[in-house]
C-alpha cells in the first residue's frame, strides 16, 4: 500500500468511529433515560479520547509528508486530514475528552433548566463550557482572534471581522423592512385552532417524502430542539410538536430535511472520507433554509400545502391558498430562533453572535448574560422576554458547546439567497411543479450543484460554481424585500 492508501485506510476508521460519535447524541436527544445522563457523558468521553488521539496520531503526520495525491479528490481528502490533524495536535487529549464528558451533561441539564425556567440552575454548568471552550479557543488561535479559531471548525475560512461587516451590511435593509412590515395596513391572519400531534406527524413525514427523504437510509423522532444526525447512508431528523402551532412541525421537518438530503446527496464513493460530510455549516444551512423558505414557503408550494391541510385537517379557517401563503410568511416579532419569520431570523442570529463574541473574549461574564440578552432583545425586537425559555435559555447551542455555529445560520441564509437566485434562472418552470407538490426539478439541481460534493471544495468555492458568481448579501436582501412588499402590499 502506498502512503496515501494507508493515510486513507486508517481515516476510514476514524470516519466510522466519529459516525458512531454523532449515533451516541442522536440517541441523548431522543430516546436515552433520562437517568443515563451521568454514564453516558462517560461514553462520550471515552469515545472522543479514542477519537483525539486517533486524529492526532504521528503516524498521520508521516503519511501526510509521504502521500501523493494522484488528483483532485485525494488532494481535497489529504488538504481536509491535514486541516483536522493540525486542529488535533493543538488542543490536549484531556482537555478534549473533558470538554466532551462536560458538554454531554449539560445538554440534559440545559433541558431540565429550561423546562423550568431556572437560569441560575444551568449557569454553573455554562460557565464550566465556556472555560473549557476559551482553553480550546487559546489552544487552537495561538495568540490570534480566539473566536475565530472556534468559528474556523464550522465555517473554514471565514472570520468574525468579515461575518460582522457583513452582518452590519445587512441589519438596516433587514430593520426597514421590518418597520415596513409591522406597520404595514395589510396583515394577514394569523392561523388558529387544534391540530392533533398524529396528525402533524403523518404530515411531516409525507412533506420529508415530498422533499425527496430517503426512509431507507432515515428516520423521524421528536425531540426539544430539532436537529438533524448522520450522513452516509444514515441521516436521521427530528421535529417537535406543539398541537396548537402545526408550521412549527411542518417547517423544522422541512428544513431538517434539507439537512439529511444534504448528507444523503453526496456522492457515496465518498463515504467514510473526509470529502463525505457536508462541506461547512454554512453550506449546510443554504440547504435547509433554501429547502424551508425559498421553496417551501413559496406561493406555489404553500398552494399546494393549503389543499394538503384542507385535506387532513378540515376548515381550519382560512379561504383561500394566497391567504394561506400569507399566513405561512406572516411576520411577528416573536421570542424562538427556530420560529421566526425569515426579516426576524437573521436578527436573532446577530444577538447570539455578538453575545458568544463577547463571552469567548472574556468581555462578558456568564453571570451577566441573561440581562444582556435581555437588554439586546428588547432593543432589536420591540418586545420584553417574558420568561428564560423565550430567552437565553431557549437554544441547544451553547450548553453543547457550539461557539462560533451561530453566525452559520445567516451565512447560510446568505448562501440560500445566492443559489435560489441561479436555481430560478436555470429552472424556469419551477413554480408549475411546486404548485403540484412537486420539488424534484429544484432538489435535483441542489443536489446536482451542490450536495453531491460533499467537501471536495472550499464553502466559498462549491457555492460560487454553483451560482455563477461570488457569494454575497444582495440576493438574500432582494428577495426578503420583493416577497415581503408583495404579501403585505407595500
Amino acid at each position: 500500500m502506498t502512503a496515501y492508501d494507508q493515510l486513507m485506510a486508517y481515516q476510514r476508521q476514524t470516519e466510522a468511529l466519529a459516525q458512531v460519535a454523532g449515533r451516541l447524541g442522536w440517541d441523548q436527544e431522543t430516546v436515552m433515560p433520562r437517568g443515563a445522563a451521568d454514564q453516558r457523558s462517560e461514553e462520550v468521553a471515552a469515545l472522543e479520547g479514542v477519537l483525539h488521539a486517533r486524529r492526532s496520531d504521528p503516524r498521520v503526520a508521516g503519511w501526510l509528508a509521504a502521500a501523493e495525491p494522484r488528483d483532485a479528490t485525494a488532494r481535497a481528502a489529504t488538504r481536509l486530514i491535514r486541516r483536522s490533524f493540525d486542529r488535533a495536535t493543538r488542543v490536549p487529549a484531556d482537555l478534549a475528552q473533558e470538554i466532551a464528558r462536560v458538554t454531554s451533561m449539560a445538554q440534559g441539564i440545559w433541558a431540565s433548566a429550561r423546562a423550568a425556567d431556572d437560569v441560575a440552575a444551568f449557569l454553573p454548568t455554562l460557565a464550566e463550557v465556556i472555560a473549557l471552550k476559551r482553553a480550546e479557543a487559546a489552544a487552537l488561535a495561538q495568540g490570534n482572534d480566539p473566536y475565530d479559531a472556534l468559528l474556523d471548525d464550522y465555517e473554514p475560512g471565514a472570520t468574525a471581522a468579515s461575518l460582522g461587516a457583513m452582518f452590519e451590511r445587512m441589519r438596516p435593509r433587514l430593520v426597514a423592512l421590518r418597520a415596513a412590515v409591522l406597520g404595514a395596513g395589510h396583515q394577514p391572519q394569523a392561523l388558529q385552532g387544534h391540530f392533533g400531534s398524529d396528525g402533524q406527524l403523518r404530515m411531516a413525514r409525507d412533506l420529508a417524502a415530498t422533499f425527496g427523504y430517503d426512509w431507507n437510509r432515515g428516520r423521524l423522532d421528536l425531540a426539544v430542539h430539532p436537529f438533524s444526525s448522520g450522513g452516509g447512508s444514515d441521516a436521521r431528523i427530528t421535529t417537535r410538536v406543539v398541537e396548537s402551532e402545526p408550521f412549527n412541525c411542518f417547517y423544522s421537518t422541512i428544513h431538517e430535511t434539507g439537512h439529511a438530503c444534504y448528507e444523503l446527496g453526496i456522492d457515496p464513493d465518498y463515504a467514510l472520507t473526509p470529502l463525505g460530510a457536508g462541506v461547512s455549516m454554512g453550506v449546510h444551512e443554504s440547504q435547509s433554509r433554501i429547502y424551508e423558505n425559498q421553496l417551501g414557503r413559496s406561493p406555489a408550494f404553500t398552494g399546494w400545502m393549503f389543499g394538503q391541510m384542507r385535506e387532513r385537517f378540515g376548515d381550519f379557517g382560512i379561504a383561500t391558498p394566497q391567504a394561506f401563503c400569507a399566513t405561512v410568511n406572516r411576520v411577528q416579532p416573536g421570542y424562538i430562533r427556530t420560529e421566526a419569520d425569515e426579516v426576524h431570523y437573521n436578527l436573532h442570529v446577530m444577538l447570539r453572535f455578538d453575545l458568544e463574541r463577547a463571552l469567548i473574549r472574556g468581555d462578558l461574564d456568564v453571570t451577566d448574560l441573561e440581562a444582556a440578552w435581555n437588554a439586546r432583545f428588547a432593543a432589536d425586537f420591540g418586545v420584553a422576554v417574558d420568561r428564560p425559555s423565550h430567552g437565553m435559555l431557549q437554544d441547544v447551542h451553547w450548553s453543547v458547546g457550539l461557539f462560533g455555529y451561530f453566525p452559520t445560520y445567516t451565512l447560510g441564509n446568505v448562501y440560500a439567497g445566492c443559489l435560489h437566485q441561479a436555481l430560478r434562472a436555470a429552472l424556469p418552470d419551477l413554480d408549475a411543479d411546486l404548485a403540484q407538490g412537486d420539488t424534484a426539478s429544484a432538489t435535483g439541481w441542489l443536489r446536482e450543484n451542490v450536495q453531491r460534493f460533499g467537501g471536495l471544495y472550499q464553502p466559498r468555492e462549491v457555492i460560487a460554481k454553483a451560482c455563477g458568481f461570488d457569494p454575497t448579501e444582495g440576493p438574500l436582501l432582494d428577495y426578503l424585500e420583493a416577497k415581503f412588499a408583495a404579501i403585505y402590499q407595500l
